[in-house]
């Protein structure tokens, strides 16, 4: 069994900023602009502790750490944890990225505790597994969670063309099998997660930006670039 997100990221993590501004350009947006979106996704989506307050957050292969300081906005109490199989983006990370911890995923299991997080999240992370070992991680991800602590899964929608076309074009995407949205859902219940739900997200580009606020009406609809997956561990 391999790593997730395969260790040849260690070849981008030095370009992967310059690499994911060039990929996501047709958009209008910076890659800032969709980690933003995803932390405050799960910031609106997830009902949480009883006191509404996440203690724990893990980001499951986090690359470089582009997605932590919109964590931290959005949940500037909680620590942060990101894991990755690549060594040189998790050094990265470590630099860029002070207030959150890190860890490296050497083997087929990911070097934490059992029930130790309140959230997780893997952005446009599945794609790079092979299809045999994403239960696997899935189960993973499902062991460290607290009882009742929530998974969101990001993911391209293979439905959309123009995604598609950017994953295609895309240096780090070589390896990309896109998975639809029921696979993911069902992967999510296969790994013993409940109460899964999801929704389609990222509709309008730069330029139709004032039309975003119709987007929370739209998520039933299999056009968005890409679609949000949860469940609750039980």
């Amino acid at each position: 069994m391999t790593d997730p997100a395969r260790p040849q990221f260690d070849r981008f993590a030095h370009d992967y900023r310059s690499l994911n501004t060039s990929a996501v350009r047709a958009s209008g947006e910076t890659p800032d602009y969709f980690a933003a979106l995803k932390a405050s996704y799960m910031a609106s989506a997830a009902p949480l502790r009883d006191d509404g307050v996440p203690r724990a957050i893990l980001d499951f292969g986090c690359g470089i750490g582009g997605g932590i300081p919109h964590l931290r906005r959005c949940f500037p109490h909680a620590v942060l944890h990101g894991v990755d199989a690549s060594g040189e983006s998790i050094a990265v990370a470590q630099t860029d990225c002070a207030d959150a911890r890190f860890s490296v995923i050497s083997d087929n299991r990911l070097p934490l505790p059992d029930a130790t997080f309140d959230l997780a999240l893997a952005a446009c992370v599945f794609h790079h597994i092979a299809p045999g070992e994403r239960l696997h991680w899935m189960r993973e991800l499902r062991r460290v969670l607290k009882p009742g602590g929530r998974l969101f899964v990001f993911e391209h929608n293979p439905l959309n063309p123009l995604t598609r076309k950017v994953v295609r074009e895309c240096p780090f995407d070589e390896d990309a099998v896109l998975l639809h949205r029921n696979e993911t859902l069902m992967l999510l219940a296969d790994a013993g997660f409940r109460e899964t739900k999801s929704d389609y997200i990222v509709f309008f580009p730069h330029m139709l930006a004032a039309l975003r606020p119709l987007e929370r009406w739209l998520s039933r609809l299999p056009a968005g670039a890409q679609y949000a997956a949860r469940g609750t561990a039980a």
